[in-house]
């Protein structure tokens, strides 16, 4: 896992953001208005994770998007820090599950066939339609597509596992989501605070929010 700080001023509070498969830093690369520095973890080819670089911060808040929902509870839920908020968006604990995550016959299909072809589809799958693709595309990451399909590979042997004693406060679901379907995510959430929006899963909008609002009391007027 690569822990990648987006913006550092030596504020009190850290917010802590993992991004989905196949992303990097540039998800973020935004004019940042946020009160406290920020964080981004990527490429789950392997789930190191360094508290260390966390220690000096009085309060963590926690978002997650796509298969950083899994990855975040993954390796936070061992890590002892003054956790704040833990926001989800458009992921669940369970990535690979036919009824609460990806089906798992979609997720092998992406793997077995993965090319470049295969990649630009499944971004247009992600975006759900072209203006929202010209906005991920400007922001798209500097990977490679070999490095992508290591860490797809990477993640197929281990996520099929129970997942980790890590609570979330709120999750926010993309109606129009093809990734992960909506009603894979309200069946993973049952029990949990979670919101129904307009969005599919990759949403520039709803990102933005979710890295500069807050959870669900900030955004209920959204």
């Amino acid at each position: 896992m690569r822990q990648v700080f987006v913006h550092k001023a030596g504020n009190p509070g850290l917010l802590l953001f993992f991004a989905g498969w196949g992303m990097d830093e540039r998800l973020v690369d935004v004019p940042w208005d946020g009160d406290c520095d920020c964080m981004v973890c990527f490429d789950y080819r392997t789930m190191d994770f360094d508290a260390s670089l966390l220690a000096t911060y009085r309060s963590v808040r926690v978002a997650a998007w796509s298969m950083g929902v899994w990855a975040a509870g993954r390796v936070l839920s061992s890590v002892a820090l003054p956790w704040a908020e833990t926001v989800a968006f458009n992921g669940t604990p369970w990535p690979v599950d036919d009824r609460r995550g990806i089906p798992a016959a979609v997720f092998q299909a992406t793997l077995d066939n993965f090319s470049e072809r295969t990649l630009a589809k499944f971004r247009r799958r992600m975006c759900g339609s072209e203006e929202e693709l010209q906005a991920f595309m400007a922001h798209a990451p500097l990977r490679p597509p070999v490095e992508l399909r290591d860490e797809l590979s990477a993640l197929a042997g281990v996520v099929g596992r129970e997942p980790a004693p890590w609570t979330w406060d709120c999750s926010f679901i993309g109606a129009r989501d093809r990734i992960f379907p909506a009603a894979n995510q309200l069946r993973a959430w049952e029990g949990t605070a979670h919101r129904l929006i307009d969005a599919a899963h990759y949403d520039a909008r709803w990102l933005r929010l979710l890295l500069t609002k807050g959870g669900e009391g900030a955004w209920t007027s959204n």
